[in-house]
């Protein structure tokens, strides 16, 4: 199992064009095979700091969901989104082992 950590630098100014490229990403991780954790938005402290975190059954399946992501209609459409409105300044990706006992 391999859990993806993303760390957002958002624009605090486009808090709700983040917040709809989180809702959508939530759904197509799903779509693709993952299990998304969910977003989590700024609330005290920095504003322009977001995260999430989602995890696939191993790293062979997150790459493969990674080059579906490429060529699904709905993910290109997000990655455009994202691109058009600027809400995201850039991000960064960790993958972790998760430890449940």
């Amino acid at each position: 199992m391999v859990t993806v950590h993303l760390r957002y630098e958002i624009d605090p100014d486009k808090l709700e064009e983040f917040t709809r490229y989180a809702r959508e990403w939530i759904r197509l991780v799903d779509k693709l095979g993952g299990t998304h954790h969910g977003y989590f938005m700024p609330s005290e402290g920095d504003s322009d700091e977001a995260f999430a975190l989602f995890t696939f059954p191993s790293l062979a399946d997150y790459e493969a969901y990674r080059t579906a992501s490429f060529a699904d209609p709905e993910c290109v459409a997000m990655f455009e989104y994202a691109r058009e409105t600027g809400c995201i300044r850039r991000y960064e990706r960790r993958f972790l082992a998760p430890v449940f006992s």
